[in-house]
């Protein structure tokens, strides 16, 4: 008989009456129906929370920010509500613990009365966290409860990413009016350097000025006690200048009374000169005439017959032209009248008188003039005499002026020698404060140089800050606060991606559908043939046709999982051809191991077959990360069939690395091989070895 034969007629009599039929449909459906519904269950439970009933409580009050009311508790309420990621319903704190309780909410979410009071305190001096109370029960289902969780931690860091952000805000515009103010700063800070530069120079100067004042103010100190030493002898020689002054107002004094004196006896003087000028001028005027008359007489007496009354007739008229008064005339011709008086010795008196009268003549001329030289004398001597009244007036008067100023003089010189003494002493105090001064200022020097370098290090410094802190305006800040709130923006470069929540789990469920069909085959598959086991002796043929009857039924059941995974269900299959060579590959591996079981332990191996699945389903990684398995159960992963059927088929569904299916390939080849071979083993000791064993009837039916 051939390995075809025998499947033939296992599959004949597996289809031979209606019953069979059937329950060979029900039997290859189970993967179906254990995958399929699973996967159609799980296909994206996510898309669908916004139909999970959630409570939401909202009791704040609200809070002051910069003088104006908010409500941060509202702002997040209406955030939920609009996201829609819950069926949110607004509910109070009684209604929501009722509902959580009878199951109504699938959980419930608090925000407390102080929860914006709690969020402003950042800012103050008692900061405190806000709080959000959630409230879930694990008896309206634990997986709710889970993401109820999830969702408060996922609200809370929204929550926190919109403080910070505030924070951040906040904490800019502080940060750019720090940057106005160290700009501020460091202009003021620049002045100071250059203020500091000033003052250096100022202070050598100051330097150089103190050690000049303080050699003046030894000069000066000097200088003052001689002073001091001249005006005590001023102020005792001042009493004999008061003296002396006193009698030189004295003398001008009287040298004014003599002057006016004076002045009176020039004017008689002058009076007099005038009148001897007057005099001498009538005196030669006469004796002029007297000469006249002389020479009258004379020719009179000449002339021989005249007589002395002709003559006196003669002389009178001749006197007259001459200019002579008539009291001069009468004078003059008086003589003749002078009794025994002849003509001849009128004659010759005449005569005489006439020489006389040259002679006086001559005199009175010289006298006139200088009676003429007298009288101009006189009115410069009536102007002096004037000039020196006056003079003496002013001297008197600048005597008594220089006898109170010498009085006033004396008293000054005291003052002055006492003030002397005090400036003396002062000034030897000054000379050592200006000593002291140049002292200090050579300090001052030295210090604001330290100040000109300390101030150029603080402009530097400050500079470097506001070079450091970037200049920014409000739409900058505000971008800044928001990436400052929320620094980290996650980008997903998945190497693969399965696209949904069911994808995701869709390589487990369909290893375990595959070996939950398998294991259900074998309940109405006979594991070898007891006939041929009796009419051949062929171990591998009875081996190979015992196990290509499950596995090409195995086969089939993969195929109808895979239609519904990629066809009904819709999930992404990267490699379909390869994806579906897995599966079919582990179908057969999970049918030789089973086979195996049977074999060797009969309905026991069926149940170590149930056992084993159970051990694969935790074992296997479907679900979560192999490595938070327990240790014991952790080198199992590496040993069980269904690890490398699972990451075989992620491999080849997802698109991920062909050699790692090709390594999950080759260890189910590993496995299918081993079993067939035990498989091998246990037909052939069955065929040359028949024990009591094999007549006994199986424990399960």
């Amino acid at each position: 008989m051939k390995i075809l034969a025998m499947v033939r007629a296992e599959l004949t009599r597996l289809t031979s009456t209606l019953m069979s039929r059937i329950a060979l449909v029900a039997l290859l459906l189970v993967p179906v129906l254990y995958g399929g519904l699973y996967l159609w269950a799980n296909h994206d439970p996510y898309a669908g929370l916004d139909r999970v009933p959630v409570a939401l409580v909202m009791a704040d009050t609200g809070a002051q920010v910069d003088g104006n009311p908010h409500n941060y508790g509202d702002e997040v309420a209406t955030q939920l509500v609009d996201d829609g990621s819950f069926h949110w319903h607004r509910v109070s704190a009684a209604t929501a613990k009722a509902g959580v309780a009878d199951s109504t909410y699938d959980f419930s979410v608090t925000i407390p009365a102080d929860f914006s009071t709690a969020i402003v305190s950042t800012s103050g001096d008692s900061p405190r966290q806000a709080t959000i109370t959630l409230s879930t029960n694990d008896t309206t289902s634990y997986l709710a409860s889970t993401i109820g969780t999830q969702a408060a931690k996922t609200l809370r860091q929204a929550i926190v990413q919109k403080v910070n952000e505030e924070a951040a805000g906040s904490f800019l515009i502080g940060l750019s009016d720090v940057r106005s103010s160290l700009v501020t700063a460091t202009d003021g800070a620049a002045q100071v350097t250059e203020g500091a530069a000033s003052a250096g120079s100022g202070a050598s100067a100051l330097a150089d000025g103190a050690a000049e004042l303080a050699g003046g103010g030894h000069s000066l100190a000097s200088g003052l006690g001689e002073l001091a030493d001249g005006t005590a002898k001023v102020a005792g020689g001042s009493s004999d200048l008061v003296a002396a002054s006193g009698a030189v107002a004295d003398g001008t004094n009287r040298i004014a009374d003599a002057a006016a004196t004076l002045a009176d006896g020039t004017a008689r003087v002058a009076t007099g000169t005038e009148r001897v000028s007057e005099g001498a001028a009538g005196l030669s005027t006469g004796l002029s005439g007297l000469a006249d008359a002389q020479h009258a007489v004379t020719a009179s007496a000449a002339n021989a017959g005249m007589s002395l009354t002709d003559a006196r007739d003669s002389i009178r008229a001749e006197l007259v032209s001459d200019g002579l008064t008539p009291p001069q005339v009468d004078a003059v011709l008086a003589l003749l009248d002078e009794p025994g008086t002849s003509l001849d010795t009128t004659s010759t008196m005449l005569r005489g008188i006439g020489t006389q009268a040259n002679r006086l003549v001559t005199a009175g001329g010289a006298l006139s003039a200088g009676a003429t030289e007298a009288a101009d004398g006189a009115d410069l001597t009536r102007a002096g005499a004037a000039q020196l009244r006056d003079g003496a007036q002013q001297t008197s008067s600048g005597a008594s002026a220089t006898a109170t100023g010498a009085q006033t003089l004396s008293d000054g010189a005291g003052a002055v020698h006492a003030g002397a003494v005090t400036a003396a002493s002062g000034s030897a105090k000054a000379e050592s404060g200006a000593r002291s001064l140049e002292a200090g200022a050579v300090t001052l020097r030295a210090g604001l140089d330290d100040l000109q370098a300390g101030a150029a290090n603080l402009r530097d410094g400050l500079q470097s800050g506001v070079d450091t802190l970037p200049q920014s305006d409000s739409g900058l800040r505000d971008l800044q606060g928001a990436t400052i709130a929320d620094p980290v923006d996650l980008t997903t470069a998945a190497v693969t991606s399965a696209g949904t929540y069911g994808a995701g789990l869709a390589p487990f469920f369909v290893s375990l559908a595959g070996w939950i069909g398998i294991y259900a085959l074998f309940l109405i598959v006979k594991p070898v043939s007891r006939r041929a086991i009796t009419a051949l002796h062929s171990p591998i043929k009875i081996t190979l046709a015992g196990w290509l009857t499950p596995g090409l039924l195995g086969m089939v059941q993969m195929a109808a999982l895979f239609a519904i995974v990629a066809g009904v269900l819709n999930f992404t299959v990267h490699n379909p051809v390869g994806t579906y060579a897995m599966m079919g590959l582990a179908a057969l591996t999970f049918a030789a191991i089973i086979l195996a079981l049977n074999v060797w332990l009969g309905s026991v191996g069926q149940f170590i077959g149930l056992v084993l699945m159970v051990v694969q389903l935790v074992t296997a990684g479907g679900t979560f990360p192999w490595q938070t398995l327990p240790a014991p159960l952790d080198w199992l992963h590496h040993v069980v069939p269904m690890s490398y059927a699972v990451d075989g088929i992620r491999q080849l569904m997802y698109g991920g690395n062909p050699a790692t299916a090709w390594a999950d390939a080759g260890v189910l080849l590993l496995w299918l091989a081993g079993a067939l071979v035990i498989t091998a083993i246990g037909v052939t000791r069955m065929t040359h070895f028949r024990t009591l064993r094999d007549l006994r009837p199986s424990l399960i039916g």
